[in-house]
């Protein structure tokens, strides 16, 4: 495995595997890996074969994180992370600095930014106002660094991969991108790098996420009629509040394509949640 720090050396390995008719696949990351992520890896090179090459990019980027958020202290270990890529078959770990990512001259600071402006107005886009902003930025960039012919999104960012993927068809960018499924913990706990931050008491109380979701599920599969939207979000939300830690942010169910608010819930309608449990905030979503 070849471990990348340079922008101009990755875009040289995508010029050459571009000459060589090899195809790549990218995975974005900002770290910390876990098993979701080695879940990417393996659909990358299911994709993309054993003749093509499999780039993870690992960059915690500051432009996605807004003011009082988690930049400073979101884990990184980059020598754990090197490890589990190497072990997973990654053919290059590209570990850009923010120097390279975002130059800033003496003369002028960096300045261009990528804003998809309706499917990230809701949900994250709401509560964290200037995230998906960071998140198509930083995206583009490295799709034009390392010119992938697919890349890898992770379910549990649903409406991170739709905004991802309009910016991708209204831009014109070459590349497939593939929803790989939520990866969970025996208990039903999405896997996320923001874990770590719970206590053993909050962990436990982390489940109520996966276990609101169930309560949603098993609501509209019982009703011989379609779910008022706001009824059932009251109803998960008084489930939620049981837990003495947990702190709602937003429940929301909506079309899964144009990500608009549903008013009644049945099949097709998607539910999406972001809680808090102590002071870390995790996401979860589920198609009802």
């Amino acid at each position: 495995m070849r471990i990348v720090t340079s922008v101009r050396r990755m875009q040289h390995l995508a010029r050459r595997w571009r000459r060589e008719g090899k195809p790549s696949a990218l995975v974005p990351t900002m770290g910390y890996l876990h098993g979701g992520h080695i879940s990417l890896v393996k659909q990358a090179r299911r994709k993309i074969g054993r003749k093509g090459r499999v780039v993870v990019s690992i960059y915690v980027n500051p432009t996605q994180f807004g003011p009082g958020e988690d930049f400073a202290r979101y884990p990184r270990d980059l020598a754990r992370d090197t490890k589990r890529c190497r072990a997973a078959g990654v053919d290059v770990l590209f570990v850009p600095k923010d120097r390279e990512m975002y130059p800033n001259s003496t003369d002028e600071a960096f300045s261009t930014f990528v804003i998809e402006e309706r499917l990230s107005r809701r949900m994250e886009g709401a509560s964290r106002p200037t995230h998906f902003k960071g998140v198509t930025t930083v995206v583009a960039k490295l799709f034009n660094i390392v010119r992938p012919d697919i890349a890898v999104f992770g379910a549990k960012d649903f409406q991170q991969a739709a905004v991802i993927q309009r910016m991708v068809r209204d831009l014109n960018f070459l590349v497939k991108i593939v929803l790989a499924p939520i990866v969970r913990e025996a208990d039903g706990l999405a896997l996320s790098s923001r874990n770590k931050y719970l206590s053993p008491d909050e962990r436990r109380q982390a489940i109520v996420l996966r276990q609101a979701i169930q309560l949603a599920q098993k609501k509209a599969a019982a009703s011989r009629t379609l779910v008022a939207a706001s009824r059932l979000r009251g109803e998960v939300i008084r489930f939620i509040q049981r837990q003495p830690a947990a702190r709602v942010d937003y429940v929301e169910f909506f079309d899964p394509n144009s990500l608009e608010p549903a008013p009644q819930v049945g099949r097709g309608v998607r539910m999406a949640l972001a809680v808090f449990v102590g002071k870390t905030r995790l996401i979860d979503n589920a198609q009802l």
